[in-house]
């Protein structure tokens, strides 16, 4: 494919993939409307706004510059990701508190039944104080990925492979929320009757969940705020489906992939342990994460996207009438 067809076709995903987040956005609203939840309107929610709106601001503006193309990509990529967040990690909440019973038991059951051992897997780290230190690191990788991705992608004129990361990032939060309301679960630890505080490590991922779940279960967490809202999802991982999708949008630069494989199977190794998931929570969030990939290459939005207007190469300016 031509360079300048390859912007086009990402500019029009790009335009495609304000749908699926406008829906995630209506559903929240909705969620909200007729629910005990309220958003709080604090300075991280009012200066993430104002930051995603510069950024669609300044890569609008520049995706009609020649020499802009590429941080126009990227700007554009990382204010969808940004708006993910800032819808998808709500809907987490308001989906815990249809209260569901846990369904531990089962996924432990399930592990077992493929021969994979929770409790041994915890003891192999626990008395390996320096794997405990690259668990925790590995594990923190999935804060890297909003920008990181979209960076790389972008500077490397990958835009079609930034706007399918999007998508399938959207897809699977989607998918990832509804599938915890219907298999809610608080985790290994408790499960197990392990400490997931000790003099060695802290599980933080998991203690955060262990917090905060219940009390958006039994209604004690009603309010949100943007600065305490953190990952309450036992089943399915997203921690191994970010994993998956990083590692599947770093691929797309060589050099990058024997780090690529480094960081993102960390995670993945990590991801039990520090999060405190069952194994069959990694294996669904790695399915979910590559069905979602999938989806980007044929679904209907990647079809839908042909009807919107595209601006022209690069090396032209787009007609104000193609940006708006």
């Amino acid at each position: 494919m031509a360079e300048a067809d390859k912007q086009r076709e990402a500019w029009r995903l790009y335009r495609a993939n304000w749908i699926p987040l406008a829906a995630m956005g209506a559903m929240l609203a909705g969620a909200l409307a007729l629910s005990h939840f309220s958003v709080a309107i604090d300075a991280d929610l009012v200066t993430s706004l104002l930051v995603t709106a510069g950024l669609v601001i300044s890569g609008r503006y520049l995706i009609s510059r020649t020499w802009g193309t590429r941080s126009a990509f990227v700007l554009l990529a990382i204010a969808q990701l940004t708006v993910l967040g800032l819808f998808g990690a709500p809907l987490t909440y308001i989906a815990a508190s249809a209260n569901l019973p846990l369904q531990d038991a089962s996924l432990a059951h399930l592990d077992q039944l493929l021969w994979l051992d929770w409790p041994a897997y915890y003891e192999f780290f626990v008395t390996r104080p320096v794997m405990l230190q690259y668990a925790v690191l590995f594990y923190a990788m999935i804060l890297s990925p909003t920008l990181t991705v979209p960076i790389v992608l972008g500077f490397s004129k990958n835009y079609v492979r930034l706007q399918r990361f999007v998508l399938a990032c959207t897809l699977t939060v989607c998918v990832t929320a509804v599938v915890s309301a219907l298999v809610p679960a608080i985790g290994t630890y408790q499960q197990y009757g392990l400490p997931a505080d000790s003099e060695s490590f802290k599980a933080m991922g998991y203690l955060i969940q262990l917090e905060r779940l219940p009390l958006a279960r039994d209604g004690s967490l009603r309010i949100l705020e943007l600065s305490q809202i953190s990952g309450i999802v036992t089943f399915p991982s997203f921690h191994a489906a970010a994993a998956i999708l990083a590692l599947w949008g770093f691929w797309a630069v060589w050099w990058l992939r024997p780090l690529a494989l480094i960081l993102n199977g960390g995670m993945l190794i990590a991801t039990p342990l520090i999060g405190g998931h069952y194994f069959v929570d990694v294996f669904a969030g790695v399915a979910l994460a590559a069905l979602s990939i999938c989806a980007t290459d044929r679904s209907v939005w990647r079809k839908f996207a042909t009807q919107h207007p595209a601006p022209r190469p690069a090396y032209s300016v787009p007609a104000e009438s193609e940006i708006r």
